[in-house]
């Protein structure tokens, strides 16, 4: 099975803001940005455009850049929301107190944030996701989704190790396929 993994577009966060789950805005330049990854998509799938099944993270950003590509009826699963940073959302990092964000620093895989998930817990559950997929008899889908699901994608089919996460990251409006047999 082909699976086409696309990160939102750019969000209206600053710089060095925490907001993995909330439910932030994009920016303005949203259109331009959806233009281009929507052209990308196309070339992704080629000129068949055979795609059994559309998915998208119930979070707007993803929801909102499924639409702009002509699936506003993607198939919703909190599975492939971005990773739960609890208590920390929505604080500059450099303004969070808790004493447990350098146990997190030091070992983001395998460490939760306070009252939110570790890497290896956002993994199992994208990972639940894609296997329940493998199930299924389709041949090609498309998710919409987060830079931490598709890194999680990619670990998932063998392509990337834990350690090389965040080195793994995926562009906003950026597109990844893989392979799952």
């Amino acid at each position: 099975m082909e699976i086409i993994l696309i990160r939102h577009t750019s969000v209206d966060v600053p710089q060095g803001v925490c907001y993995g789950q909330t439910d932030v805005p994009l920016r303005d330049t949203f259109e331009q940005e959806a233009a281009i990854t929507a052209e990308n998509l196309k070339l992704y799938i080629g000129e068949s455009q055979q795609v059994d099944r559309f998915y998208t993270s119930p979070l707007t950003r993803c929801v909102r850049l499924a639409s702009y590509c002509g699936h506003p009826d993607a198939t919703r699963d909190e599975r492939i929301m971005e990773i739960n940073l609890g208590e920390w959302e929505m604080q500059p990092y450099e303004a969070i107190k808790d004493p447990r964000i350098e146990e997190w620093y030091a070992d983001y895989i395998n460490v939760p944030a306070t009252g939110g998930e570790s890497f290896m817990m956002q993994f199992k559950r994208v990972s639940e996701f894609l296997d329940e997929l493998r199930k299924k008899e389709y041949n090609r889908v498309v998710i919409f989704a987060h830079g931490g699901v598709l890194v999680c994608a990619q670990l998932y089919a063998g392509l990337i190790k834990p350690e090389e996460a965040f080195s793994a990251l995926t562009p906003y409006g950026g597109i990844i396929k893989i392979q799952l047999i």
